[in-house]
């Protein structure tokens, strides 16, 4: 028996084909062939080598690229709760990345752009603690980071690949 979620879900997976709907990522969608052409820089820092990581998990590893995909990475911590005593408890980390892509062949810029986000975590008793909070915390902003820059080049690729 089919819940009417399920139902719901059926109809309207069936509405958006019949209409010529087609997911952006699928292989054969005007962007679909991204996978595996843009080779990504090497990162500098351990967050950076997050975002790469995500980064070719959506795109590919770069098998024959015809772009170069680098990113500038700027994060910040801040406090945001506080006990009376003044000691924080919470931080969010704020990430903001900018980023190029080049066409290899030609060496020009085709795309620009930045993404942003913030994630938080908690501060505990004891520093091995808040320092794994905070690098899950990191880890998490550059799997939304890395979201954005994929969903951006791939809404967009029918523009920088003429």
């Amino acid at each position: 028996m089919w819940s009417s979620r399920t139902a719901h879900t059926l109809v309207l997976s069936l509405a958006l084909a019949a209409c010529g709907y087609e997911p952006v990522s699928a292989p054969g969608a005007p962007a679909g062939d991204l996978r595996g052409t843009i080779a990504i820089d090497d990162p500098i820092d351990l967050a950076g080598q997050a975002l790469v990581e995500q980064l070719e998990r959506r795109l590919g590893l770069a098998t024959n690229p015809d772009y170069r995909l680098s990113a500038e990475l700027r994060l910040r911590n801040e406090g945001i709760g506080f006990t009376p005593d003044e000691a924080i408890t919470r931080f969010n980390v704020e990430g903001q990345a900018r980023y190029q892509l080049v066409e290899i062949s030609s060496g020009l810029t085709v795309k620009t752009g930045e993404a942003q986000n913030f994630t938080s975590y908690s501060a505990t008793s004891t520093q091995f603690a808040t320092e794994a909070a905070r690098r899950d915390a990191i880890d998490r902003l550059m799997i939304s980071l890395a979201d954005q820059i994929t969903a951006e080049l791939l809404l967009t690729a029918p523009e920088w690949r003429e």
